[in-house]
């Protein structure tokens, strides 16, 4: 047979999968010609597609050195280095066979999948475009397009991109999920919802959709089928907390005949928000042991004498503690606010701050003026950004006479006292408070305010759980813990919402809460 001849049938071995018989194809067109530069490729192409990237590589490189010309090398040699992660040189390969053939697609979408994994948005954008230019029929491409309009928050461009991706492939999940990820940020909660639920016909253990369903159910204040659909959780890529692997089983409010543990997930605020369904749980009888982030600790035992508070993770797995059952903080409200008319068994406040450390607070700010404690930035790496605000927002609030401002913001003393003096602001920052140290501290300082002025974060949940006025600020999509209920909020009757009317409308929510601060 002719090396060609050979060369062919090693090809049609490889394409049908047949890797051990075209590697002995192509190693036998090498014995006679050395140099023949395709067989190289393509051998290093089933180094690769077994794992062996450092073969692919050195046998690809050597076929580019017998034929720089050809562009299917130098993206598959892109390919490789990408899946090392070495995204600097997988690019000077992808633009290297785009310097050869121009219209080469697949590097064109390639090299935009590198630019948005940097977060180069805009770059990203082009080549996707390039690429949808020179063949438009690719559902996934339209949906990265989509992920990356989606980064720049351009919503309605995201929204089109991800319509266009379902439009070619019906039951695209991925492209559902993230369409009813964008219809939510533009509050369309009822088209959200059925694309989701459309999510999930196609792909029922889709990792995220359940979740987003569930989160939307909640906020939609349809707790029943929420709290059931909250339950995915465990398995979404959009849940931190791990499940626990306790030999006991979940508690699902029946009597019991030892200790129920109740044990924490998520951050501190949803710890103070699920707690209030403890007063449910002492009220069966049960024996109950809380653990808690240490933080918490002194103000739940306080707040909960009837309770055993810990914060020892272990304890589940210590026979001596007499546990019986065990259930996740987040899955207690799932047995005891299914409606709204049960979030009414909440006793209000629910938790107690020092009131000898409450006092001191209070003589330490009294000056006849109303004192109002604010709190305008979280941190959060995921959904901060939108829940913040800048402090030189709120400057119409101070030109609200007989108010003395406090400041209720965590971070560095220093930064604070030098962002608020920048501003020519009165805010007071305490330098006896730091919550991220000490809860039960902030607890008693929030307790001897008259009023918290906040946006969406842990000091929001904490003056809400121990009664104080709370006026919570929030962005034009808000998060699930907080259903519309009348200006108010389910959770914290003590609470008064205000939200912005359009996407970034800080300023309206300012100038509404102005109005309120004169009216008081």
């Amino acid at each position: 047979m002719s090396l060609e001849t050979i060369f062919d049938q090693a090809l049609e071995h490889h394409r049908e999968g047949r890797a051990a018989e075209a590697e002995r194809g192509y190693r036998q067109v090498l014995d006679e010609d050395p140099n023949h530069a395709d067989s190289l490729h393509l051998l290093g192409m089933i180094a690769y597609e077994a794992g062996d990237c450092d073969a692919a590589i050195e046998r690809i490189r050597r076929a580019i050195v017998i034929n720089p010309r050809a562009s299917s090398y130098h993206l598959n040699l892109g390919n490789v280095l990408q899946h090392l992660s070495l995204a600097r040189d997988a690019g000077t390969c992808y633009l290297r066979a785009l310097m050869i053939k121009p219209d080469l697609v697949e590097a064109q979408v390639n090299l935009a999948h590198l630019f948005l994994a940097a977060k180069d948005t805009g770059n990203a954008i082009e080549w996707y475009q390039r690429a949808l230019a020179l063949r438009p029929e690719m559902p996934e491409v339209h949906k990265k397009l989509g992920d990356a309009y989606r980064v720049e928050l351009k919503t309605e461009l995201a929204i089109a991109a991800y319509r266009r991706a379902i439009a070619l492939q019906p039951g695209y999940a991925d492209a559902l999920h993230e369409l009813g990820v964008m219809l939510r940020a533009n509050r369309d909660l009822d088209g959200a919802l059925a694309v989701f639920r459309e999510a999930l016909r196609a792909e029922p253990d889709h990792p995220r959709a359940g979740f987003a369903m569930a989160l939307l159910l909640l906020l939609q204040g349809k707790f029943r089928e929420g709290w059931a659909a909250y339950e995915s959780r465990w398995s979404s890529a959009d849940h931190a907390t791990p499940m626990r692997a306790y030999p006991q089983p979940a508690w699902r409010g029946e009597s019991i005949e030892g200790s129920l543990l109740l044990w924490p997930e998520q951050g501190i605020g949803d710890e103070i928000m699920f707690s209030s369904a403890v007063p449910d749980v002492i009220r069966t009888g049960t024996h109950c042991i809380l653990e808690c982030d240490v933080r918490l600790q002194p103000l739940f035992v306080r707040s909960f004498p009837e309770v055993e508070v810990i914060s020892d993770r272990e304890a589940g797995f210590n026979p001596a503690r007499g546990i019986v059952a065990q259930l996740p903080l987040g899955s207690l409200p799932g047995l005891y606010r299914r409606k709204w008319s049960e979030f009414a068994s909440s006793s209000s406040p629910y938790l107690r701050a020092d009131t000898t450390r409450r006092e001191q607070y209070r003589s330490r700010y009294a000056n006849g003026e109303r004192t109002v404690g604010l709190s305008w930035f979280s941190n959060n790496a995921k959904t901060g950004e939108n829940r913040s605000m800048d402090l030189a927002l709120f400057g119409p609030l101070f030109a609200v006479p007989g108010m003395r401002f406090i400041s209720l913001q965590y971070g560095n003393l220093a930064e604070l006292e030098a962002e608020i003096a920048a501003l020519g602001s009165k805010i007071f920052v305490d330098p006896e408070v730091d919550q991220l140290r000490d809860m039960d501290e902030f607890a008693a300082q929030i307790a001897a305010i008259d009023l918290v002025i906040t946006i969406d974060n842990t000091t929001a949940h904490l003056a809400g759980a121990l009664g104080v006025p709370v006026w919570l600020l929030l962005p034009f999509a808000p998060d699930w813990r907080w259903p519309e209920f009348g200006g108010g909020n389910p959770w914290y009757p003590s609470m008064r919402v205000f939200q912005q009317p359009e996407r970034g409308d800080w300023s309206s929510v300012v100038a509404e809460v102005g109005d309120a601060l004169r009216a008081l």
